[in-house]
């Protein structure tokens, strides 16, 4: 029972990762199409978030990595995982892929509030990547902690290009509500849909990789795990 609770866990753990990692770098795209349009000399902040959406494929790439080491597909969970879906859902009442691209690039308002859910997003992946770096459950898999440590290291340079546009531009830091979206989020994920998926007998997996859709990178999945024999 044990085994399978573990197994179970890390499963739905990793098939949750996967989505986000792939949701993450898509996203980035739209978002280095508003930057460049709005500030094309910028060459700093275009290098430091094309440098964000390189990690978020590669972590991307090592969850795939992670699941065809096991010989098995992610479970078919969806945008309502999806912590950046959620909070973009919330700020802007529409989900991503309906968020107008070229309103981001027209309005400062729209992209000084899409800098703050990214970086409040990037806050929360990384004190979660601390917790899950300390699970009993996850500790037992020297693969996926392996990953999680690469994340680790990643994370704090992702959120930085986003609060240094703020606060070179003068604009506001999160208030308090902006803060408690991102603590609901978190929260319905963990103490809702997690547990409710954990016992779906239903949840089916998915029959292709999220990238298949990805022309110029569908298929990669190259990426040394090997952790050193004990």
């Amino acid at each position: 029972m044990l085994k399978f609770i573990r197994e179970r866990y890390l499963d739905l753990l990793a098939s949750i990762y996967i989505y986000n990692e792939h949701r993450g770098y898509t996203a980035i795209d739209r978002v280095l199409e508003a930057i460049v349009a709005r500030s094309p000399d910028d060459t700093a902040l275009i290098e430091a978030v094309e440098q964000h959406r390189a990690d978020e494929r590669k972590h991307y790439v090592m969850f795939r990595r992670w699941f065809e080491l096991r010989g098995t597909m992610p479970l078919s969970v969806d945008r309502t995982c999806g912590h950046i879906d959620r909070f973009v859902e919330i700020m802007f009442a529409k989900r991503i892929d309906e968020l107008d691209t070229q309103m981001v690039i027209d309005s400062d308002t729209s992209f000084e509030k899409l800098c703050r859910v990214i970086s409040l997003t990037e806050k929360r992946g990384f004190k979660q990547v601390e917790i899950l770096l300390d699970h009993p459950l996850v500790r037992n898999d020297k693969v996926l902690v392996k990953i999680f440590k690469i994340i680790h290291a990643d994370e704090p340079s992702h959120w930085a290009p986003y609060d240094a546009w703020l606060q070179q531009n003068g604009k506001r830091e999160p208030k308090w509500w902006e803060y408690a979206i991102d603590r609901f989020i978190h929260s319905e994920l963990l103490f809702l849909k997690l547990p409710l998926l954990f016992v779906n007998p239903w949840l089916k997996r998915r029959a292709d990789w999220p990238d298949a859709s990805d022309p110029a990178e569908a298929g990669a999945s190259s990426f040394d795990l090997s952790v050193p024999a004990e």
